[in-house]
């Protein structure tokens, strides 16, 4: 009978042995658990903040996109302004050096005829 107990009893500290090494991992696990959860949480977070960077960012680029395209237009409408302006640059010049011509013909022709009005007068 003290065989069989001596048995159970070797028995039965093996098993709490074990029981305590469980206990121990099950422990460790736990803590390493609640560390991966954390670390889950941290980087959801991360995630949201990078998601809402990426947003933001992303309205910027379109509201910059928005303002280079009115930017381009007005650039165009000032380059066809110019194109114009120089046009007409171009033409009133012309005009002024028809317009010197005739009155320098006009000038001599002024002067001929003075010229000719004296010599009846004479």
């Amino acid at each position: 009978y003290s065989l069989f107990l001596g048995f159970v009893i070797v028995r039965l500290h093996h098993y709490l042995r074990k029981l305590t090494g469980c206990r121990l991992a099950v422990g460790a696990s736990k803590l390493h658990a609640k560390k991966l959860q954390e670390e889950c949480l941290l980087l959801k977070e991360k995630e949201e903040k990078v998601s809402q960077e990426t947003k933001t960012l992303k309205e910027e680029i379109l509201q910059l996109s928005e303002q280079l395209k009115k930017l381009k237009l007005k650039s165009e409408e000032k380059e066809k302004q110019l194109r114009s302006a120089e046009a007409n640059v171009l033409a009133l010049q012309k005009q002024s050096q028809d317009l010197l011509l005739e009155y320098d013909r006009l000038l001599e022709d002024n002067q001929a005829l003075q010229t000719q009005m004296l010599s009846f007068k004479m």
